[in-house]
């Protein structure tokens, strides 16, 4: 279990370059969990220090994605380019320390370290060639990056929470720059710096991040700060072990928005994903935060199974979620599917049906779908398979059935039934073989809830004209 005797501060530091993929959403709900259940601070910051790659729509998706899952950042969010100044001045204490040195490396040189080093077998990496020499000796038309002087002998242990300890031996770490040619700063030496002017405590993120880990606990340690605790956690793979790819799931936390996903499902589902409470399954907000910490974090990796997660987003519709909230969500998708805005009386109907609705629902999009029939403009569009039920042998009964209904007095469910299994019962004909073309009838398809339903929401008046529409009077 993590140590929390100091004040628990977490962060989630995506790259504005793409969306926020579904392995990202973890790594932030993981983040927002761990703070909020020791009671510490969950803060946000943009590493938007790759200038050519970042854009101003990849970070409204972040900003957008973590509001959609409601991972409130605590404070106003960090913008990492915004403090390059920052991040230079303590490059430059690092130099005076002795600690980072400046390299006058041309491209050239690095070009043939790196063929040398593949030639030999060896991994890429820089071969300190300015790391002891003299400023004197220096070329004037060479613009040098300023490098850290990394420790060659013994190794950097990272005691993880989740990998245990990972130990690094530091002759296999190279001098990595820590200021480009032009003055700015690089994404390890920015990391560093944030961290800990954000007071962060702890860092949980994917396990493809061990080895900066390594080189940033070099580089904290040489500045004279103190490490924070590290959780490493494994990466997301598909249903088939291979790298998460596009079609396992690694999509923009926007698209399972637009396919119908709730967030309260996606934060469950994604929650699963590397950590367990038990056998518990369906997990809620409050649960996660009181039971979330990295003893609950495992060391494989995990698999993206989207039939388990639409299995966990119908359960949400059916179980979880109010009518009321479910309304409230599908309530966009729906207006803009009718082309208009619901009125009070609209919405007092969809209340009234979507228990109905949502047995059948596996998604928002499905479920906004389903009642579009209600609202349906006379005479109704019959899909195929229905049309093939409204027969002329159908249509002649559906005017007998059509007959009866108009003598009712009271439009209740229960003279309703007894209606039709009074026709049922003179026509010889079973409940199911007379009610399948009124459905069509009623709804244009061969499938929707009961037609006893679909009688009270319509009313007497509107069952009657849709019934009359494809039936024929003896």
């Amino acid at each position: 279990m993590a140590d929390t005797s100091q004040k628990v501060v977490t962060r989630f530091a995506p790259s504005p370059t793409g969306f926020l993929h579904i392995g990202g959403a973890r790594t932030a709900l993981f983040n927002w969990l761990f703070a909020k259940h020791h009671g510490g601070e969950f803060r946000l910051r943009i590493e938007d220090t790759d200038r050519k790659r970042s854009t101003q729509e990849a970070t409204q998706a972040i900003f957008d994605g973590m509001e959609w899952l409601g991972l409130t950042s605590d404070k106003e969010p960090i913008f990492q380019y915004a403090r390059r100044s920052r991040h230079a001045e303590v490059a430059e204490e690092l130099l005076k320390s002795g600690h980072a040195y400046h390299c006058y490396c041309s491209k050239e040189e690095l070009a043939e370290m790196r063929d040398e080093a593949r030639k030999n077998g060896s991994p890429v990496s820089y071969n300190g060639k300015w790391r002891d020499k003299s400023p004197s000796e220096a070329p004037k038309d060479i613009k040098p990056t300023v490098r850290f002087k990394a420790p060659k002998e013994g190794q950097t242990v990272i005691h993880d929470l989740v990998q245990g300890d990972v130990i690094t031996q530091n002759d296999h770490l190279d001098d990595m720059i820590l200021l480009r040619a032009d003055g700015s700063p690089t994404y390890m030496l920015s990391v560093v710096i944030d961290d800990y002017d954000m007071e962060i405590s702890h860092v949980i993120r994917g396990d493809d991040h061990l080895v900066n880990a390594a080189r940033q606990a070099q580089l904290i340690k040489a500045i004279g700060w103190e490490l924070p605790a590290y959780a490493h956690i494994p990466l997301i793979h598909g249903a088939d072990g291979a790298k998460l790819s596009k079609r396992h799931g690694a999509l923009g936390v926007d698209a399972y928005q637009k396919m119908g996903y709730l967030p309260e499902a996606v934060k469950n589902y994604i929650l699963r994903l590397g950590w367990s409470h038990g056998d518990d399954e369906i997990i809620s907000e409050k649960q996660a935060i009181e039971w979330f910490d990295t003893d609950g974090l495992g060391k494989s990796p995990s698999r993206f199974d989207f039939a388990k997660l639409e299995n966990l987003n119908g359960h949400y519709i059916r179980d979880v979620l109010s009518n009321e909230e479910l309304l409230k969500t599908i309530k966009p998708a729906l207006e803009k599917l009718l082309g208009k805005e619901i009125n009070p009386k609209e919405e007092i109907l969809l209340l009234s049906s979507l228990d109905e609705f949502k047995t059948r629902s596996k998604n928002i999009n499905d479920l906004a779908a389903s009642p579009l029939f209600l609202f349906a403009q006379r005479p109704l569009s019959i899909i195929p398979k229905a049309e093939k039920l409204l027969n002329d042998d159908a249509k002649i009964i559906m005017g007998k059935l059509h007959n009866s209904l108009s003598s009712l007095n009271n439009w209740t469910k229960e003279d309703l039934e007894q209606a039709v299994k009074d026709l049922s019962e003179k026509e010889n004909l079973k409940l199911g073989k007379l009610l399948q073309p009124v459905r069509a009838a009623l709804t244009g398809s061969n499938v929707s809830p009961s037609v006893f339903e679909i009688f009270i929401w319509l009313g007497k008046q509107e069952t009657l004209n849709r019934m009359g529409d494809y039936s024929s009077f003896e």
